[in-house]
């Protein structure tokens, strides 16, 4: 068998191995890409029109989301501009729940109490992610179907690629006016050809989020042999309590310096309030509201309100690293968010190609298994023809 051979044999076995999966992502992919757009239309809630007056603080919004979920563990407060309706976020990891509170961050009227579990995109995340199973059974399975998926777009160019100039033009169209199998087969050949060069990014950054040892080999490359520093929490000093009623909440007050410091914010801050007295306070300052890797984290002491320095990649954005920058990028790139309503328009077309290649894949292994049955078939005729009497 030539090389050429031996990697078809790869990509058809590959792709009959995990076809479901790749038409699975590539689904569930197109579903989400318009998921903020969506959203924003059809939850009014998640608006209020912005007022003349004061912003309630980070404790104040605690109380009234608190009495909705009592007993329930909040995770942060988020105040976003343009959007204005405060969402106060409750989870408990593992992810036994999951709630979001919108409120009106002026008048304290509550909008919308939302159990994450019911929300439909949420159940869409959760099949994309895990295939709706234990994190730890299903993460593996979907990152080897993604893992298989890049083999199969190196091999799928080495296949596409012409021998010769003469046939290079109808590597790169569709013979529409053709038979529907020479049309099935055009589409497989020639759109998997245009899907590969964004197909491959979305695929890799879903690599990064998959396996560990992935994630960690992009940082190692991109960093230059240096290993990346994982993320752990930051604790405040408990030596230096200070007395009760000493006036306004920590929180609030860093929360107040935080708006300050931002007089002509317009993107995103979110506010994590200490969960007991060891606890920092953590508050993240992003200047773009439809991507995260801009983010700028800030960690500190409760008790003293000095900032704590964190050497991990979820620190201050300015001393964020190049590698650390690819790192905090990459859910940004696999939903496409990074080119804005254009890179979500991208992503969406090569999710929606590389959910049909499994389908036309499929298409041609059978046309031609069906076309070497009937030549089978017509060399046993012809045979048995040759040894019967006349």
């Amino acid at each position: 068998m030539t090389v050429k051979k031996i990697i078809g044999k790869l990509h058809l076995w590959l792709g009959l191995a995990s076809g479901l999966i790749v038409l699975f992502l590539g689904v569930t992919g197109c579903i989400l890409a318009y998921q903020r757009e969506i959203e924003d239309a059809v939850q009014s809630y998640r608006f209020t029109e912005k007022q003349n007056q004061a912003l309630l603080t980070p404790t104040q919004l605690q109380k009234i989301a608190d009495n909705q979920l009592p007993g329930k563990k909040l995770h942060s407060i988020s105040y976003q501009t343009g959007r204005s309706s405060v969402a106060v976020y409750f989870s408990l990891e593992p992810e036994q729940y999951y709630y979001t509170v919108f409120i009106n961050p002026y008048s304290g009227e509550v909008l919308k109490v939302k159990n994450m579990a019911n929300d439909f995109f949420r159940i869409v995340i959760n099949g994309h992610y895990y295939l709706w199973l234990p994190p730890h059974i299903g993460q593996p399975i979907l990152a080897t179907g993604t893992l298989i998926f890049v083999i199969m777009m190196i091999t799928g160019i080495i296949l596409w690629w012409p021998r010769h100039k003469k046939a290079l033009k109808q590597r790169f169209s569709i013979k529409w006016d053709a038979r529907w199998r020479r049309v099935n087969y055009d589409m497989h050949n020639v759109l998997g050809f245009y899907m590969t060069w964004v197909a491959l990014f979305l695929a890799l950054s879903g690599l990064v989020m998959g396996f560990q040892w992935f994630s960690k080999s992009v940082y190692w490359i991109a960093s230059g042999g240096k290993q990346q520093v994982q993320y752990t929490e930051t604790f405040s000093d408990t030596t230096k309590i200070l007395a009760a009623g000493t006036g306004m909440p920590t929180v609030d007050r860093l929360w107040l310096k935080t708006m300050k410091e931002n007089p002509q914010f317009k993107g995103i801050i979110d506010v994590h309030p200490p969960e007991n007295e060891k606890s920092a306070i953590e508050i993240a300052v992003n200047p773009d509201s439809e991507t995260y890797w801009k983010a700028d984290y800030r960690y500190y002491d409760q008790h003293t309100l000095k900032e704590i320095e964190v050497n991990h990649i979820y620190g201050r954005f300015a001393n964020a690293s190049v590698a650390d920058k690819i790192i905090r990028m990459n859910y940004d790139i696999h939903v496409g968010a990074i080119g804005g309503l254009a890179g979500k328009t991208i992503a969406f077309l090569s999710s929606l190609i590389a959910s049909s290649l499994p389908i036309t894949g499929f298409l041609i292994w059978r046309g031609r298994k069906k076309k070497r049955r009937k030549a089978i078939h017509s060399i046993e005729k012809v045979e048995l023809a040759s040894v019967l009497p006349s």
